[in-house]
């Protein structure tokens, strides 16, 4: 197989100094004054299905364990999420759940929480150069190798395909591309023409698509890193999405799983969100307690395609 556009990583550094109160450095999972611990889950943004539903399940596990959980939307930005978890810190949160806007940066803005004994439990993304307590989250590379196998089927194991990447520097990004790379390699008859990053986006994707299936007319596959990016593909190919165009995504959203039952989106790769944000507050209440946790707690994912859809819809 060829690569026409080398995979690019962007990393953005972030540097960070926290000023921990006496109150914000009394941690080990003490309960607070009104009886129960708190907990901080800072997501990188809210501006996705995917997102909402880890929310969801990360505030009804939370609730169920007696936690006081405050939600905050970084919409995006390294910098603003740094802010968020300094004055998580200095508001005196028991413990952290992040979602990285970006896996590098993400290192120095947590590493002051990490010194002042507040747990952290990364989810969906990796903190990349700093020991967090635990990583919850989907098996992305094993994800990016499934959506190689299901694109390259129903493209007829020949042809040529786009790829449109998510946000530069996280960990999902990465391994799903990597993932898919380390797939679509066994495929000789397909080539892998253009890859660029739509940042996870559905009306970005549509622009990024537009444009790379203008300069790629005869692409007959598109893998999106997420179900957003894929609809978004899906909007930009119209009548050509699902017949002349097979278009794989991530995640197994609302969105998605219907794009499927409506033949436009040939199959996604169905993550557990709800249960990414439930197994993240779990694991941060253990760590409260004073638990020994895995390093990395897998959540497994699932191809679904015409065949398999049914199951997931509600």
């Amino acid at each position: 197989m060829k690569f026409s556009a080398p995979r690019k990583a962007a990393v953005l550094t972030v540097s960070l100094a926290l000023a921990f109160s006496a109150t914000a450095c009394n941690r080990g999972g003490e309960e607070g004054a009104e009886g129960s611990a708190s907990a901080t889950l800072a997501l990188s943004t809210l501006n996705n299905p995917f997102f909402v539903e880890l929310r969801d399940g990360a505030e009804a596990a939370a609730e169920e364990a007696g936690i006081e959980l405050e939600v905050v939307d970084a919409q995006n930005d390294s910098a603003t999420q740094t802010n968020q978890l300094a004055t998580a810190a200095t508001s005196g949160t028991d413990g952290v759940i992040i979602n990285p806007v970006d896996s590098d940066a993400a290192a120095a803005s947590v590493a002051p929480l990490i010194e002042g004994d507040i747990p952290v439990v990364a989810v969906d993304r990796a903190v990349n150069g700093a020991e967090v307590g635990s990583l919850v989250s989907s098996d992305n590379v094993a994800g990016g190798k499934q959506a190689a196998d299901e694109l390259a089927k129903a493209m007829g194991e020949k042809g040529k395909v786009i790829v449109l990447q998510g946000v530069a520097g996280t960990s999902a990004s990465r391994d799903r591309g990597a993932g898919f790379e380390e797939g679509i390699s066994a495929y000789p008859d397909i080539e892998v023409v253009a890859m660029q990053t739509a940042n996870f986006d559905r009306a970005e994707a549509l622009n990024v698509a537009t444009n790379l299936l203008q300069a790629n007319p005869d692409v007959t596959g598109i893998f999106a890193e997420n179900d957003e990016m894929a609809l978004g593909a899906i909007q930009a190919l119209g009548d050509r999405a699902g017949s002349e165009v097979m278009v794989v995504g991530f995640d197994g959203t609302e969105d998605g799983l219907a794009a499927i039952e409506e033949g436009t989106m040939t199959a996604t790769i169905a993550q557990q969100p709800a249960e990414l944000g439930k197994r993240s507050v779990e694991v941060l209440q253990q760590l409260l307690a004073g638990e020994t946790v895995e390093a990395t707690i897998p959540v497994p994912v699932t191809t679904v395609n015409s065949e398999n859809v049914g199951e997931f819809t509600k």
